[in-house]
């Protein structure tokens, strides 16, 4: 079965490849010479772009990619929700910095050095790079509990030209965390300006996703316009149980802006989320589960609620205990989630957190179980939809050049599945387990993962941008 990425029905066939690139796509005849591989009885597909991850340390530590490879992930967008490797050199990191790895880590004083780490030594799956504005504000300024100054805004905005020039797709922001909380419309107004005529990204983690979401969407949209560049609306979510159901007006304000200027969505396929350890979100959540303590390792996958009773702590008094730490959140509703996932812009992004002892199971599952939850059993999407939101889609709003579909000329980044077997096996008390049902997965034309373990060929290369290819925003929401 042939899935080409474009949404369009899938077909019986073959696909060529020559080199890197795809060759041929169609009911084909081996040559002498040939290395002939049968599917017979499976599903080939573009690699599956993840449109939101925290992967740009992991990449380094982990070239072998094997959380991503092993459920079809052959493309990261990394350096989201604010929080880039580079550009900065620090070991005293502020959270939620040090969700990205280890503070050695941080040893790229140029947005390029770290790209040219990447090339140096690449890794399994390419990279979709963006600079975060919080990291650019910690570089910058000592004091982060208060707005830039105009001579702050221009050092920043110094160093977005540079990174955008080295490679940087675009810029994320993350005025939710403490570090850029105090930065004000006008300081991101002013410091993206370098974004203007570059066909560029801005991929927000909203200053709020709770009660204010509306004015906070409304700020990031008037950011976009006055940037001239793309909204990236990330893991969007209504938090807290007086939130659920107000993705009805949250994607109507979407849907309504799209017809204006360029929009889109990331999301991934479950009710909890995960962080910092934050008291405004263990009061929204239904749930919390400690992923880990510097304090207390012992408390890494146990309830924030029973830590409590057992310890006779008081909230504040426990959060002062475990921090820094980290959590999950059980503060959506799956209907919102179903419902965003049935919006014709939203994007399949993981948003792991690679260096966590005990991550959120989306680090592992995420691709599989939209493949499995939204597709095979509930059927939101169908697989040709469910495909197209993890790989054509992505490579549109992205702007990527011939990747995202099997097209002849275009690169070989492949997977091939069993649509009927395919499936996630993490889970929140055992994230850390690979996928069923990726038998194979190619990057670059070169095989990446077997179907049971990393095949050792590390081809992936950090990507450049393109001008957008053919849909129109429009046409992309009808």
């Amino acid at each position: 079965m042939v899935i080409d990425g474009t949404g369009q029905r899938a077909f019986s066939g073959d696909l060529s490849v020559d080199g890197d690139r795809i060759a041929q796509v169609g009911e084909l005849q081996a040559q002498a010479g040939d290395t002939v591989i049968d599917l017979q009885g499976l599903a080939i597909a573009p690699g599956f772009i993840d449109s939101h991850t925290h992967d740009d340390g992991y990449l380094l530590v982990h070239p072998d990619m094997v959380p991503k490879v092993s459920q079809g992930i052959t493309t990261v967008v990394t350096g989201n929700c604010g929080i880039s490797l580079a550009p900065l050199v620090q070991q005293s990191l502020p959270q939620p910095l040090d969700l990205l790895g280890p503070p050695e880590l941080f040893r790229f004083g140029r947005f390029g050095e770290w790209v040219q780490a990447l090339q140096a030594q690449p890794a399994a799956v390419n990279v979709i790079p963006l600079v975060g504005h919080t990291t650019l504000r910690v570089n910058v300024m000592a004091d982060h509990q208060r707005e830039a100054t105009d001579d702050e805004c221009a050092q920043m905005r110094d160093l977005l030209t540079e990174a955008l020039d080295e490679g940087a797709f675009g810029i994320s922001t993350g005025t939710f965390y403490p570090p850029a909380r105090h930065a004000s419309t006008r300081e991101l107004l002013e410091v993206c300006q370098p974004l203007r005529g570059r066909q560029a990204v801005y991929a927000t983690h909203l200053r709020d996703e709770a009660d204010d979401i509306v004015p906070a969407m409304q700020e990031a949209l008037a950011v976009g316009r006055e940037a001239d560049c793309r909204v990236v609306f990330s893991h969007h979510k209504l938090a807290g149980e007086r939130n659920h159901g107000r993705s009805e007006e949250t994607l109507a304000l979407i849907r309504e802006a799209s017809s204006k200027q360029p929009v889109c969505v990331d999301c991934h396929p479950y009710p909890a989320t995960s962080t910092m350890l934050r008291l405004d979100r263990v009061r929204l959540a239904s749930r919390t589960m400690i992923t880990w303590s510097s304090a207390c390792p012992e408390a890494k996958g146990r309830d924030f609620a029973d830590l409590q009773q057992e310890w006779g702590l008081d909230d504040e008094a426990l959060l002062a205990r475990l921090s820094p730490a980290g959590a999950i959140y059980f503060l959506m509703d799956q209907g919102d989630v179903d419902r965003i996932f049935a919006f014709p812009l939203t994007m399949v992004g993981s948003d792991g957190l690679p260096f966590d002892p005990h991550p959120h199971p989306r680090q592992w599952g995420t691709f599989t179980r939209v493949l499995r939850r939204m597709v095979r059993e509930c059927g939101l999407l169908s697989l040709e939809e469910g495909i197209h939101r993890m790989t054509g889609l992505a490579a549109e709003q992205y702007g990527l050049a011939q990747r995202g579909r099997l097209q002849p000329g275009w690169f070989a980044d492949l997977v091939v599945f069993d649509p009927q077997r395919v499936t996630d096996k993490a889970s929140f008390e055992d994230p850390v387990q690979a996928s069923q049902g990726i038998e194979q997965v190619w990057v670059n034309g070169r095989q990446v993962w077997d179907g049971h373990q990393p095949t050792g060929a590390r081809p992936g290369q950090v990507l450049r941008r393109t001008e957008p290819q053919e849909k129109t925003q429009k046409e992309c929401v009808q």
